[in-house]
This record gives structure tokens, C-alpha cells and sequence, in this order.
């Protein structure tokens, strides 16, 4: 009986890494036709989207992609500017449909921020040219806490802000959720719990529709109840499978002159690599 039950836990737990699994999803029928992903360096793309990526994929909405940077601060812009394709060459995004800049203005830089009128003058062709109704990029945070990252949301909400000065469309922005430290190294254990989290919502909600006493589930459930769940789980997340994060690992494999011993690490444990959470951000 004891071991029966092991190979079933045990079972259950493949199954559960083994399959990706999104909500929210961005989908041409929710007004996500043609999504850009900003991002400020190669190699960003696979340290931190690629669940979302891989996920979209999927559907038949447009991908695009646009990096801010050649990633030259070591003097490997050249080099980097090839990685950069063949990572995505894996991901799943046509050449014709990618793009990395080299702004003497947005260069790759540890140390300095980079202006909002710039990145905003920068991405703006490729935005109306292309027709992009949905930008994803870092949040305020930048999820590394890097200064290049933590720029992007801001130059596209200048950009937004100047389009809608011109009563021209505007895309929608959302930013990738920066999490705690002790939750972004979670490694194996990030599908697992982002599945749990979806799971007990789904419990939560079907209890609250049964009793219509969202208080009194308050005071029983390990939870705290304020959002009906159904309103959490449209928050878009994308969560891989063990399939989705091997092809993540091939395509971080292409960023060659990158693959020191702490991105080993980083590739090995951090929840970017499993899960992507995020939030859309209302320009005014």
C-alpha cells in the first residue's frame, strides 16, 4: 500500500512538470494580435521570458521581438548580436520579425539608467510599422534589479503617453512580475507551487459559488480571501513543462560567450525559467 501510493505521488508530480499550463493568456481574440517582447540585452529573452514565449507560440498570435542593446559592455557586441538570433531561432520567433539595435545612447550598462525619450523615439517605428497592440516587457524592479531593465516600462510609457497625445492607437503594456528573492530561486519547485496556487483558486471559487459566505471561508481556508479567484487567475501567467524548459536551456546554450558558472546556476534554479507572472500597467 506504501509503495503504491509513492509511485502515484511520484506520478503525479511528472505529469504536472511534465505539461505547461497558462492562464490569462495573451490571445488575438482578447485584442493580443501582435505582441512585442522589449527587452535590453541578448539573452535576456531566455533568462526571463521564455515560459511566456513558448507559451504564446502556441496560439496564433504574431510574436515579435526588439532588444535595446547589442549586450557590448564586455566588447562582445558582435558576437552577441548572433547569439542573439540563434536563441531565437529556437524560441520560436521568425528572423523577419526580430530585431536588436545598437543606440550609442542605450548602451549596456550596469551603472546608468537610460532615458525615456530615448527608448521612446527608438521603438517607435518598429511599434506603428508593425502594428504592435501589446508590448511585454520588465517591470519597475527589472527583475535583476539592472538599471537597463528597470528603463524599458518607462520609455514605453512615454511612448504611449506620445502617441495618445496624437490620438494615435496605443499598444497595451504589461510587465513581467518582479518576485521576492526567496521565491525567484525556487527552481523545480516554481511550476509546481504556481500550479497549487491555480488549483486552490479554482477550490476557493467553486466553494464561494456552493456557500455564497466568502467570510466564513476566510476564517477556515490557509488563505486570505480578497479578489475572487476568478479575477486572480485572468492575471496572465505561463508556466512550463519539463519539455518547454529544456528547449529554454538549448536556447540559453546559444548564448555561448554568456555561459559562465553563475548563469549555470541561475539556469538551474531561478523561477524566470519555469514561471512568468504579469501585470498590465495603465499609462495616464
Amino acid at each position: 500500500m506504501g509503495s503504491t501510493f509513492i509511485v502515484i505521488v511520484f506520478s503525479i508530480l511528472i505529469l504536472l512538470l511534465t505539461l505547461p499550463y497558462d492562464t490569462g493568456r495573451f490571445t488575438a481574440s482578447d485584442g493580443h494580435r501582435r505582441i512585442l517582447f522589449l527587452t535590453a540585452h541578448p539573452d535576456d529573452e531566455c533568462l526571463f521570458f521564455a515560459p511566456t514565449i513558448l507559451g504564446i507560440n502556441r496560439t496564433e498570435t504574431n510574436l515579435y521581438a526588439l532588444s535595446l542593446s547589442i549586450g557590448n559592455a564586455d566588447g562582445l557586441g558582435a558576437v552577441r548580436r548572433e547569439e542573439y538570433h540563434r536563441s531565437y531561432d529556437v524560441l520560436g520567433i521568425p528572423h523577419e520579425q526580430r530585431w536588436i539595435v545598437d543606440h550609442p545612447k542605450l548602451q549596456d550598462n550596469f551603472t546608468s539608467s537610460w532615458d525615456p525619450k530615448v527608448i521612446s523615439k527608438e521603438i517607435n517605428h518598429y511599434i506603428l510599422s508593425n502594428e504592435i497592440d501589446t508590448i511585454l516587457t520588465f517591470d519597475s524592479a527589472g527583475i535583476s534589479s539592472h538599471p537597463n531593465h528597470i528603463s524599458l516600462p518607462y520609455g514605453v510609457a512615454h511612448l504611449i503617453q506620445h502617441l495618445d497625445s496624437l490620438d494615435r492607437p496605443t499598444p497595451r503594456l504589461y510587465t513581467l512580475t518582479t518576485v521576492p528573492l526567496f521565491a525567484k530561486y525556487t527552481s523545480i519547485l516554481a511550476p509546481l507551487l504556481a500550479k497549487f496556487d491555480v488549483v486552490l483558486a479554482r477550490v476557493v471559487d467553486r466553494l464561494i459559488n456552493l456557500t455564497g459566505n466568502k467570510s466564513a471561508l476566510s476564517s477556515i481556508l490557509p488563505v486570505r480571501i480578497s479578489d475572487p479567484p476568478s479575477k486572480a487567475r485572468a492575471v496572465p501567467m505561463f508556466v512550463s513543462g519539463i519539455p518547454e524548459y529544456v528547449r529554454a536551456l538549448k536556447a540559453m546554450r546559444m548564448h555561448e560567450s554568456q555561459l559562465v558558472w553563475f548563469r549555470w546556476l541561475y539556469v538551474s534554479f531561478s523561477r524566470y525559467m519555469w514561471v512568468n507572472d504579469w501585470q498590465e500597467v495603465k499609462v495616464q
